[in-house]
């Protein structure tokens, strides 16, 4: 089962990470003032999950990567740079898979 953690930044703002149940990272949050503003971007994310909710991207360098985005076209989180686009697009099915089960872990 995969999870959520939850950090404070080093300028005491707030971040979520989800990971999959092997520990990978799959996407990481923008930051956020509150906690509360934290939790809700969390909340968010596991009910984003249709194919709309992922921007399929290209880095500079040519990397593909992913941002998923919430029902008000805001981005959730973003996605490592992965090697291919077929592991960008396994990464995006591993997060549909997780995150509307994920449990959250409190680290702050």
């Amino acid at each position: 089962m995969g999870k959520y953690q939850i950090r404070k930044t080093s300028n005491g703002q707030f971040r979520w990470t989800l990971k999959a149940s092997n520990g990978e990272t799959l996407i990481t949050s923008e930051t956020y003032v509150s906690k509360q503003g934290c939790l809700d971007g969390v909340a968010s994310s596991k009910v984003c999950v249709a194919d709309k909710n992922f921007d399929k991207k290209t880095s500079i360098a040519g990397q593909p990567y992913f941002n998923q985005v919430a029902n008000n076209y805001q981005v959730l989180g973003t996605s490592e740079m992965y090697s291919s686009t077929a592991a960008r697009d396994n990464g995006i099915d591993s997060v549909k898979r997780n995150a509307p089960t994920a449990t959250i872990e409190d680290l702050t």
